[in-house]
């Protein structure tokens, strides 16, 4: 039985996971080392709440219950030794995910379960870095955390029956609907996903049309909720070039990057997270101060 999640890492992703489990009714310990980060996602955390409430998400009752189960501590050492279940949320880069395992096998009890939200990166190579490849699996979660319905759980080559279960039974409690799916680089979402928005700044690069106009084409012509730039600036564009990279690595040239992205993210502009990526959130940001 699940009662005691460990999130490790406490960006944007890590702290929707701690919230919407926290709001299903799981203790979670949040792991940063970096105090200033942990201290950013409590404070964003409890914005959450106060806005599920403004809203009537979520009651207020049930929101100082849930704010109570949080707990934040910058060492995963620590942390990992009381966890059933941990959830890696880091940076989809590999070393930083090896040396979270190897921390997570050094210091958890034999029944923990551990998961990695990883949109593309292979389980079953996650797996490796510990000693439990059974025991382990991808949850993959969606931006942002607390509004998308969507768990994409993916086994690995070892991963058991009864963990894909109970991980299933997890996300549900978190309020969430599942897919279960094999292992495949890019599962099912992040390679239609990674193809669309490749496309369209191929599409931005070649002048075809300007950001505005090939969202709304999108969002009006095939009923996606978001355009392709929308949600890359909410994403991230370095996580979304990250993604293509290693895609482009283990499944060919389609998913090479267009070279307007990875102009994009070497002039520092990565979206909502720093103001300005293929819109300038600078602007609106004056506008609210006003």
């Amino acid at each position: 039985m699940i009662n005691q999640i460990v999130v490790v890492g406490s960006g944007l992703m890590g702290r929707g996971i701690a919230y919407v489990g926290a709001v299903g009714g799981f203790n979670v310990t949040v792991v940063d080392i970096h105090e200033t980060a942990l201290e950013n996602a409590r404070q964003e955390i409890e914005r959450m709440f106060k806005k599920g409430v403004s809203i009537g998400k979520i009651s207020s009752d049930q929101a100082t219950q849930a704010l109570s189960k949080l707990s934040f501590i910058q060492e995963l050492s620590e942390a990992a030794g009381n966890a059933d279940l941990i959830i890696e949320a880091v940076p989809e880069e590999l070393d930083i995910k090896k040396r979270v395992f190897e921390t997570m096998e050094e210091h958890a009890s034999a029944h923990c379960y551990f998961a990695t939200n990883t949109s593309t990166m292979s389980p079953t190579e996650i797996a490796s870095f510990a000693k439990r490849p059974e025991r382990t699996i991808a949850m993959h979660f969606f931006n942002p955390v607390h509004k998308m319905p969507l768990v994409e759980i993916v086994r690995g080559l070892e991963t058991s029956d009864e963990t894909a279960e109970v991980i299933k039974e997890v996300a549900v409690k978190m309020g969430k609907e599942t897919v279960v799916i094999n292992e495949f680089p890019g599962f099912v979402t992040s390679r239609i996903s990674a193809l669309v928005g490749n496309e369209a700044f191929f599409m931005l690069q070649e002048g075809l049309g300007t950001p505005e106009e090939i969202d709304k084409a999108i969002k009006l012509g095939l009923n996606y909720p978001m355009g392709p730039f929308e949600l890359v600036d909410l994403v991230g564009l370095d996580t979304r070039l990250n993604n293509l990279n290693y895609l482009h690595s283990k499944l060919g040239e389609k998913y090479r990057p267009a070279p307007l992205l990875e102009q994009y993210v070497k002039a520092g502009r990565l979206g909502r997270k720093t103001g300005k990526g293929v819109y300038d959130y600078t602007i609106e940001e004056e506008w609210v101060k006003k």
